[in-house]
């Protein structure tokens, strides 16, 4: 897999998540838009009368309240799609650890999985339109003066270009966390 074939799907599945997904789950609950990963993929939660939309892979797939399911082919690399959803799947998981008092969602506009803690965002994108790769980051609130952890030019904060373990993505975020809790 190129670097090419993953932003292009990670572009065409952001288009999906914000034109598709995250619409379906604001019809099923009135005003929800939040999105979560999902075995093989992501999507939205299961709606409150049932049924679900997820990509799965390089597919769409539509689940009724019935349970009758319907698959759609979307046009990305698969190993890319499934890179992507494997990302969002550790962060997912990294971020749980952290035990944020917030939720953490899948945020169809930004196409991030994040929550918060403190006075700042924690959280992982594959990629975006300053990052061709996947990263981490700890987009922080507040100033945070000249320190060298504070490395994301994009934003204020901190980044971790992926590839990333779970073992050297939990020590990011908790390196950032002493640091901001060591400020107050």
């Amino acid at each position: 897999m190129s670097a090419m074939d993953l932003v292009a799907a990670r572009t065409e599945l952001h288009r999906i998540a914000e034109e598709v997904v995250s619409p379906a789950r604001v019809a099923a609950t009135g005003n929800e838009i939040a999105l979560e990963p999902r075995p093989g993929g992501w999507g939205t939660p299961p709606f409150p009368g049932g049924g679900e939309v997820r990509v799965e892979g390089a597919e769409l797939v539509t689940v009724a309240a019935d349970g009758g399911e319907t698959r759609a082919p979307i046009d990305v690399d698969p190993q890319a799609a499934q890179a992507i959803a494997d990302f969002f799947a550790l962060v997912w998981d990294v971020l749980g650890e952290l035990g944020s008092p917030a939720p953490t969602h899948l945020w169809p506009e930004h196409f991030d999985v994040a929550t918060e803690i403190g006075r700042a965002t924690y959280g992982g994108s594959p990629g975006d339109a300053t990052h061709d790769e996947p990263y981490l980051y700890v987009s922080v609130w507040d100033d945070v003066g000249e320190d060298p952890l504070w490395n994301a030019t994009a934003f204020r904060g901190a980044e971790l270009p992926a590839p990333v373990d779970r073992k050297a993505a939990l020590t990011f975020f908790a390196r950032c966390r002493a640091k901001l809790e060591s400020k107050r």
